[in-house]
């Protein structure tokens, strides 16, 4: 059956954040993405921290389907050293103001940027400063949906988000030493 497009009936753009412990929240941004992909919205997916040193299928799919994405991270915060983080973040924050300001999307994913923001183990508030992000979350052109993903989501995006949804795990086959799965985690 062939529905057709449906008429756009949200005027604003949408704050929406998954976070949470469970496995699933970049899962659902990417379906997010692929579903208005599929309306005509033109998408754009942001990660903080995967590293394009690194090959991911989401990036091979959405490379082949026409969803633009970068990976702007260094990889997890102990494989590099905290500088070179630290530079790969303030980098990732310029290009995101300069992305989400454009007003060029309908919707942006900004993956992980939760992981980001929490990150303790070296200062990160002069390269990536929370009060700038939520200045843009709130002040980005109005018909832009932001989507933002990862663990330990600050309370300050929280009560700007229109959607919280928290993942949380009853299982998971990490427990059992079973290690990241190609096509499932990668």
């Amino acid at each position: 059956m062939n529905v057709g497009k449906v008429e756009d009936n949200c005027n604003e753009g949408l704050t929406l954040v998954y976070t949470g412990d469970g496995k699933g929240k970049t899962t659902a941004a990417l379906g997010l993405a692929i579903r208005a992909k599929g309306q005509g919205k033109k998408v754009l997916v942001l990660q903080f921290i995967k590293s394009p040193e690194r090959t991911y299928g989401e990036k091979m799919m959405f490379d082949e389907i026409g969803i633009e994405m970068h990976q702007l991270g260094s990889g997890f915060t102990w494989t590099k050293t905290p500088e070179e983080h630290r530079d790969k973040l303030y980098k990732a924050w310029e290009f995101t103001k300069e992305k989400v300001l454009s007003g060029d999307y309908d919707v942006i994913i900004l993956d992980e940027l939760n992981n980001a923001l929490a990150i303790e183990r070296f200062p990160i508030d002069d390269v990536l400063p929370l009060n700038e992000v939520v200045d843009v979350i709130r002040n980005r052109p109005k018909h832009i949906h932001l989507t933002i993903t990862g663990r330990s989501a600050k309370q300050e995006i929280i009560n700007i988000a229109d959607l919280v949804t928290e993942m949380h795990p009853m299982k998971h086959y990490y427990d059992e030493r079973i290690p990241a799965v190609q096509g499932i985690e990668f």
